[in-house]
């Protein structure tokens, strides 16, 4: 419009449902000579609605916190020549706008801070060709160069574009940093150029010349490529300068051409033009949005790319054949599209989505316009963008005489690309729907054997058309089940009408058995859903598709549900509880073999077992939590992924598809390509499967083929494996298999004996199957056991040797493969067969001078010295000790030498049980143990060899005087003697502090009742001094040893009390001491500053606060690179050693007052026994007891006051001391390394027990 008129502005109010137009609100409006608009834009920051016309009018309108416009519009300022192109960079900081000649940049209070010319007279960008490869520099044959001119005339009129109006077009990169601007030229040719400036309006680049280069323009967010497009429409059947395409092409920031794909619509359909309205990036830059306008209504094709091919994946007309007047993206929702016509606003939101079908087949779908991309993974991988089939979705190639009672229908879509393809989950099948309600159903007959011919072979089954309506079909899902004998399809086709609720057509078409692809009959209802904008959830079983709302809650009480958001969190539910969350980065998943497999954004591939899953959400259900309120409930719960496998993936991958049958996850990388991997859980599954129903040779391979330790078939069931042996080795057969499975089940880590039990049960069968065929089969088994049993390897050889003599060649080379020779050399020698040593010394290849020496110095010895040579140069001692028994008498002093040089005594005393030769035997027995001081031992032996001298010895050494003495009577030893030796057992008695074994000896073996009373009054022993003085009627040596013993008793018990005292005054000194410089000088106490951290070389120059680095912390310096493991153990004996001034000082402290605590127990139970005599014996003495009563009470009390304000903790203090913050704070960071002494000491416990004497209380 060209005429004077008015610009009206309206909202919409909140979020637009999918559907359609809403209601709108008025926000203001704008009288401009040219009402055309060229820009709208909402500021948030500044609360501003901002319009450009072009007539050059920049409008503000001020805006409220709803939305709502706050006054009148205001003009912010007026172009003169117009504005033909605007665009805000995408930070809202810049406004780019261009005029017929010039570039204006402005900031968001519309002052100017650049203008640029468009273009100028010698442009420094523009690309220079020096005529290399050039068109003008080939060689052109009969025809010579006089065409070049032609088409240099015929190029300056090529400016002239169909589908060009002639306006630049402006776009920002992603980042604000550039933008670039699509004008066309002044020059003759009048040829369309995109110039790229940055964000402060400085020229970079120019682009290539491009012929049929249209308007539309758009830089790719993440600042890859800039599109356009190109329009090489031929003017005729003569016209071959032009290809006959209409493109998308793109440059790069420097303004080379960079790739280009064609539109797959012919841009004349039925006689109508069309032209490129826009180009439009989505703002993850994943979708790249064509807006095609036609006379019959406009299209927006969707395309993305992948692996350098780009796939048309959405075609969206405009209703009712109408207009569209803007087509854009939302700026948060990467993948809504907005679009409006001049009486709707429409949105449509995207997901992606992975087509896969059945398990079976491991079929996946990929859409390319008109064309289904279908490639079945479990046969083939075929990288992208190729495919293993290419099936034609354009309805009017599918035969109307094929199809079945709704093939009387007529179809004839406006586009061609399906909205929505479905694979069956269960069958071989493939649905599709296009936007305006047509649906076909294929049976894809794809090829799963190995056998030729295609791949997959699809056949049309059934179509209908639900008409368009007011109905926006959506999604369609298919499965398939038996009924009877007839297979029964259902289809099910999500749509949203006027009424804001969801529709779904069901249909089931059955086919009867024997009857082709024909249907029988056809069924149809259609179900209302309670809301709007859900979708179909497609079941891995043969129940139907489930209805999920648009909040996410689904209307069906099934089995585990799991789905991923927008956001990468994976949850998983079950009906009538809250969610869990799997995984918060995850980024694809999929459901196979009772394992939920998902990839995450840090390059993993994990399985969570369903099983697991389940279980976990059963035990939510019943914890309090799930009791409540909805609104109550906090985040869903996350769930351990150290519970299930994981394995590392490629960057960026994602899940296309899982085989179970094949074992293997298709993933697919970011550029595009494909890799198959077979993750352990996969295989494990399909293995134990296969061992449970018995198919151990396809178990065999898979775990052979995957690198699965064998040992699984057994321990997967080993009682099974041991039932069902037979047959296991009935279905492997081959010998290297078996020999494989031993070796793989000798090296597991299978308990001993479960190896064993499994070698001899397969070695039975083995056997008894075939002996010659399975023999070195049989030999694996004897050497992988768990220890090996080379004897019985042999010694079957050996049986085998005359009837089989060419097998036991063969055979032995085998063995020798499996054991080193020299051990098999010794096996064999152990044997005491010369034939079999020397068939495995040839075999090995051994030096004839190594061994015949020696075979022949062992031939001419005797039969068993042979054997003990043998088994002595074996070192096999103990067998080597037998065989030199059974050699008779005569080599009885060589046996006992041997006994004694390999300590051999046990085994000898049972070798010559009954023999004479044994007394010898425990004589030399007898003295090895005296000679290792176990005198006890040594004195029994002796005893049992009747050599009872050695035996008093022994015992005497053992200070065993009871049965020392017993002997001595035995023995009828001298009395003389006997008191020498009483003498002599009493001194070591007494030095071990023994003093009533000691004073009893002196009475009963020495008769000396004077020492005997010394030594009880040593001891603290004054009760049974007194009782001995008073039995052998000895009074005077009451008054000569009990009396002074009591007074030196009670002095040393006092001079124990003053040592006590003395070290509890200095300990509790010192303890004060270092608590007070611990919280006022925390620096020095623990060292901050100190000098052996002055050359730590990984400290900076920059200033930084303060931190727990103290004199223990672990740091590469100079010094720690140079100390040696010498120097670190003396640090690990200093820590804790209690030197002064060291941080360990003071548990040194609290555990030496422990120690105190304990040493006073002791002397508390010294003093008990004392008091009652010191009480009893005089008045003297009373006096010492009650002295000694009191000192010790004192004391004792003391210590417990001490240990009860030691052990008291900082903060339970009555009185709070000086905390330094500091202090605080390192404590908390390094709680592991500076815990509390007093938490790391045990606090001891002085007891309240009564010890003392009321008399002496009551004396006091």
């Amino acid at each position: 419009m060209e005429s004077e008129g008015e610009i009206l502005v309206w909202r919409t109010p909140g979020t637009v449902p999918p559907s359609g137009g809403p209601s709108f609100v008025f926000c203001g409006s704008f009288v401009t000579p040219n009402p055309r608009i060229v820009n709208l834009r909402v500021l948030s920051e500044s609360s501003q609605l901002v319009l450009v016309t072009l007539a050059g009018d920049i409008v503000v309108w001020g805006l409220d916190e709803l939305g709502n416009t706050s006054g009148d519009a205001e003009v912010q300022g007026t172009v003169e020549s117009g504005i033909a192109a605007a665009a805000w960079s995408p930070d809202d900081l810049l406004l780019t706008l261009v005029t017929d000649t010039n570039i204006i940049i402005m900031a968001p209070t519309f002052d100017v801070l650049s203008e640029v010319p468009i273009e100028t007279i010698h442009d420094p960008d523009a690309p220079i060709n020096v005529g290399w490869g050039s068109k003008e520099t080939q060689f052109h044959g009969s025809i010579g160069r006089a065409h070049l001119d032609v088409d240099k005339e015929k190029a300056k009129g090529e400016g002239e574009v169909l589908g060009d109006d002639s306006r630049p077009r402006v776009t920002w990169r992603g980042d604000g940093a550039y933008f670039a601007v699509s004008a066309r030229s002044s020059h003759p040719s009048s040829q369309r150029i995109i110039r790229v400036y940055s964000h402060e309006g400085r020229l970079q680049s120019t682009s290539e010349s491009v012929l049929g280069l249209e308007s539309s323009a758009a830089w790719r967010p993440n600042g890859g490529l800039i599109a356009s497009t190109q329009n090489e429409v031929r003017s005729g059947p003569q016209d071959s300068r032009k290809s006959g395409k209409h493109d998308v092409v793109f440059f790069e920031r420097n303004g080379l051409r960079h790739g280009e794909f064609s539109l797959r619509r012919p841009p004349e359909v039925d006689g109508s033009q069309h032209n490129i309205r826009d180009l439009v990036w989505s703002p993850d830059s994943a979708v790249l949005a064509v807006w095609i306008g036609k006379v019959d209504g406009d299209i927006v094709q969707l395309w993305t790319t992948g692996n350098y091919h780009w796939y048309l994946k959405q075609e969206l007309q405009a209703p009712g054949a109408a207009r569209l007047t803007s087509v854009v993206w939302h700026p948060e929702t990467s993948l809504r599209l907005v679009m409006t016509t001049p009486s709707q606003l429409i949105t449509r939101t995207f997901t992606w989505e992975t087509c896969a079908g059945a398990n079976a087949t491991g079929t996946v779908g990929v859409v390319d316009g008109d064309q289904l991309l279908l490639t079945p993974f479990r046969t083939q991988i075929v990288p992208p963008p190729m495919s293993s089939y290419q099936l034609k979705t354009t309805l009017s190639t599918i035969a109307a005489d094929s199809l079945g009672p709704s093939s009387s229908r007529t179809f004839s879509p406006h586009t061609w690309t399906p909205v929505h393809v479905s694979l069956s989950p269960t069958g071989d099948l493939l649905a599709t729907i296009w936007q305006q309600g047509y649906v076909a159903v294929w049976s894809l007959n794809t090829r799963i054997g190995p056998s030729k011919g295609k791949v997959m072979d699809p056949l049309p089954i059934w179509t209908t058309n639900l008409g368009d309506g007011d109905q926006l079909w959506r999604q369609v899902a298919i499965s398939n089940f038996n009924e009877g004998e007839k297979s029964v399809v259902r289809v099910t086709v999500l749509g949203s009408g006027g009424e804001d609720t969801d529709q779904a057509n069901i249909h089931e078409i059955r086919f009867a058995a024997g009857s082709g692809e024909k249907p029988e009959s056809e069924e149809g209802w259609v179900v209302k859903m309670p809301g709007a904008n859900g979708r179909l959830v497609s079941s891995y079983d043969h129940l139907p598709p489930f209805w999920q709302a648009f909040d996410g809650e689904i209307f069906e009480d099934s089995l585990l549900l799991v789905g991923l958001a927008y956001s990468g969190k994976l949850f998983c539910v079950l009906p009538g509880s809250q969610s869990a969350l799997l995984s918060g980065n995850a980024n694809s998943f999929a459901m196979a073999s009772g394992f939920v497999v998902f990839c995450t954004t840090a390059h993993e591939a994990q399985f969570a077992p369903v099983g697991m899953l389940v279980q976990h959400l059963k035990s939510l259900i019943e914890t309090e939590e799930f009791a409540l309120p909805l609104e109550n409930k906090t985040s869903p719960a996350q769930l351990s992924s150290d519970a299930w496998e994981k394995r590392r993936v490629e960057r960026g991958s994602r899940i296309v598809t899982v085989i179970p049958s094949a074992m293997s996850l298709v993933l697919q990388m970011p550029r595009g390509n494909l890799e198959t991997i077979n993750p352990r859980p996969l295989v494990m599954e399909v293995v134990k499967s296969d061992l449970d129903s018995g198919r151990w040779r396809k178990a065999f391979l898979s775990c052979r083929k995957h690198r699965i330790d064998l040992g699984i078939i057994v321990k997967h069931n080993q009682k099974a494996f041991m039932v069902g042996v037979s047959a296991f080795v009935d279905q492997i057969q081959d010998v290297d298999y078996i020999n494989l499975f031993l070796t793989n089940v000798g090296r597991s880590q299978l308990p001993q004996k479960e190896i064993g039990d499994t070698c001899d049960a397969i070695r039975y069968q083995l056997e008894i199957k075939d002996l010659c065929k399975y023999v070195n089969s049989i030999l694996t088994a004897y050497v992988v056991k768990s220890p090996p049993d080379y004897e019985a390897g042999l010694a079957m050889l050996l049986r085998l040797r005359d009837s089989q003599p060419d097998l036991v060649e063969d055979a032995v080379k085998y063995i020798i493969f499996l054991v080193d020779a020299d051990k098999l050399f010794d096996t064999a020698l152990g044997m005491y067969d010369f034939s079999l040593v020397l068939m495995v010394a040839q075999h090995a290849q051994k030096d004839p001078r190594e061994y015949l020496p020696f075979l022949r110095e062992l031939r001419a010895l005797p039969q068993f010295y042979q054997r003990f040579k043998i088994d002595d140069h074996l070192r096999r001692h103990v067998k080597a000790l037998s065989n030199l028994h059974r050699a008779g008498p005569d080599y009885f002093q060589e046996a006992l030498e041997y006994l004694e040089r390999y300590q051999l005594y046990e085994e000898g005393l049972d070798i010559w049980q009954g023999h004479e030769q044994r007394r010898a035997v425990l004589n030399a027995y007898g003295g090895w143990l005296f000679d290792r001081r176990d005198y006890t031992q040594a004195a029994l032996v002796f005893v049992e060899a009747s050599d009872f001298r050695k035996a008093m010895v022994a015992h005497e050494r053992a200070l065993e005087w009871q049965e020392l003495f017993e002997l001595s009577t035995k023995m009828t030893i001298p009395e003389e003697e006997v008191k020498e030796i009483a003498h002599r057992i009493t001194n070591e008695l007494l030095s071990k502090k023994r003093y009533p074994e000691a004073a009893r000896v002196f009475i009963d073996y020495a008769g000396d009742v004077r020492q005997a009373v010394i030594a009880l009054v040593q001891g603290n022993e004054f009760s049974e001094a007194r009782r001995i003085v008073s039995l052998h009627s000895k009074p005077e040596l009451l008054e000569d040893v009990v009396l002074p013993g009591a007074f030196e008793g009670r002095s040393q018990l006092a001079d124990d009390l003053t040592e006590m005292r003395e070290q509890l005054h200095k300990q509790v000194s010192r303890l004060k001491e270092l608590r007070v410089k611990k919280t006022e000088e925390p620096g020095a106490f623990y060292g901050t500053e100190d000098t052996n951290l002055h050359n730590v070389d990984v400290m900076t120059d920059v200033s930084m606060a303060p931190t727990a680095f103290t004199r223990y912390t672990v740091a590469a310096s100079v010094t720690s690179k140079a100390s040696n493991s010498k120097t670190k153990r003396k640090m690990e004996r200093k820590v804790g050693s209690g030197r002064k001034g060291t941080v360990d000082e003071e548990e040194y402290l609290l555990k030496s007052m422990a120690k105190l605590v304990t040493r006073c127990a002791a002397t508390q139970a010294e003093v008990r026994k004392l008091l009652p005599h010191l009480l009893q014996l005089s008045k003297e003495h009373r006096a010492e007891g009650i002295t000694l009563q009191r000192e010790f009470s004192a004391f004792e009390q003391e210590l417990r006051e001490a240990v009860e304000g030691i052990w008291k903790k900082p903060g339970s203090a009555e009185e709070p001391g000086p905390v330094d913050s500091w202090v605080t704070r390192m404590q908390e960071k390094e709680k592991e390394r500076l815990v509390d002494p007093i938490d790391r000491v045990p606090r001891p416990e002085v007891e309240a027990v009564e010890w003392g004497l009321k008399l002496l209380r009551v004396g006091s």
